[in-house]
């Protein structure tokens, strides 16, 4: 269901009796805030409707009865049906499914080293690592982003493949299966080397920092250009900004959850950021030209 803007108004404008009416009348609405307005945004198909009832109404009218269309409530959509809709997102948490069995959750080191940023073999109880340029030179460049897929523990791969689930297929939905996959790569590119640069050569891996990196890319292209597929609840963004600073500050470790690659969270976190800015501002301007 499309979305336009009907009204931009100053925001010294009180609205409020306005909304009050199309909440009484069922219409579905939202107001953001943009560059020092406030904009009323409603379906396309009843946009000149509300445009018409605010000449008439702006202040709002209890006793009038008006006779607007109402878009029937959006029936929510089945699982097979969000697996059609979303088959990069659904593709992406099985291969992780997979890796996670052939793996076994970490336990089983060979395998895992096919996947690792670094490359390592056993030795007794010690782990040698090759050397990154070493493996590059070799071809094995899937390394840089293959960390992503690598879990310790069900309730890790639990955690991580619900929250994919969640923002994936918002960004899939809103931008395209191939637009995830470049962000998803990107992402743990860019979460996998700030975790490899700041932690040094050791054992990580996760979608933790592709999380991050999807949220802070929702994060700001909804604060720059609002759509519904972004419309994130507030306190899920505040959870997961309040987990990343427990994460950092050593409490998290303390308590028993393990290493936090928090170098992976804040790296996909500032990249996603940027993404998000991009779009945005490209949205915004496609959406004014």
């Amino acid at each position: 269901m499309s979305t336009v803007a009907v009204l931009r108004l100053p925001l010294s404008v009180d609205l409020g009796g306005f909304v009050k009416l199309l909440q009484r009348m069922q219409v579905p609405h939202r107001v953001s805030e943009e560059a020092g307005e406030q904009v009323l945004w409603v379906p396309d198909a009843i946009s000149e409707d509300v445009r018409s009832l605010y000449q008439r109404f702006p202040a709002g009218d209890p006793d009038q009865q008006l006779d607007i269309p109402q878009e029937p409530a959006a029936k929510r959509p089945g699982f097979l049906q969000q697996l059609r809709h979303s088959p990069l997102t659904a593709g992406v948490l099985l291969l992780s499914l997979i890796v996670g069995a052939v793996t076994m959750l970490g336990d089983n080191l060979q395998a895992m080293s096919w996947l690792t940023f670094l490359n390592f073999h056993v030795a007794g109880e010690y782990l040698y690592f090759t050397p990154l340029a070493d493996s590059l030179a070799a071809g094995q460049w899937w390394r840089l982003v293959t960390p992503m897929l690598i879990h310790f523990g069900i309730l890790h791969l639990a955690m991580n493949g619900m929250w994919y689930w969640e923002l994936g297929r918002r960004i899939e939905s809103r931008q395209g299966s191939i637009n995830l996959l470049g962000l998803t790569l990107l992402f743990s590119l860019a979460s996998n080397y700030a975790q490899y640069t700041f932690g040094g050569p050791g054992l990580f891996g996760g979608l933790s920092g592709v999380l991050y990196g999807l949220l802070g890319h929702c994060w700001i292209y909804q604060l720059l250009a609002p759509n519904p597929a972004y419309r994130l609840p507030r306190g899920v963004l505040v959870m997961m900004l309040v987990w990343l600073v427990l994460c950092l500050s050593g409490l998290v470790s303390m308590i028993g959850f393990g290493e936090i690659a928090n170098a992976a969270h804040v790296g996909g976190l500032v990249v996603g950021c940027i993404t998000g800015l991009l779009g945005g501002l490209y949205s915004r301007h496609k959406r004014n030209a």
